[in-house]
């Protein structure tokens, strides 16, 4: 019997979620990147292709990513390799609670 449940990953403070559908009018990214380390330049990024990722804006950061490899490889210089299987998925970057503000987490 096959497996068909859908997992939700976590990569640092990078959390993809498995979603139906990619919403209409996006733009395809430049570049697989789910986020910057500010501090460190580091970045969550699948590098050796498999996936496409989605964005308001071509240049900006990966919202969305379809995996059409069988599996495509999220890498980070700190974190180990994650194997997305086939699939699409949203990005959700981890925030943090102030008084002052929300900020997103820096990695």
């Amino acid at each position: 019997m096959k497996n068909n449940k859908r997992h939700t990953y976590r990569q640092g403070d990078v959390l993809i979620v498995p979603v139906n559908e990619i919403p209409e009018g996006l733009h395809q990214t430049k570049k697989v990147t789910l986020a910057y380390g500010e501090v460190t330049g580091h970045h969550h990024s699948i590098v050796d292709g498999g996936a496409v990722g989605y964005a308001q804006d071509s240049t900006g950061l990966a919202e969305y990513i379809d995996v059409t490899n069988e599996f495509a490889d999220l890498t980070h210089q700190e974190h180990d390799t994650i194997s997305l299987p086939a699939g699409k998925y949203r990005n959700v970057i981890q925030t943090e609670y102030t008084p002052q503000e929300l900020r997103n987490v820096a990695d």
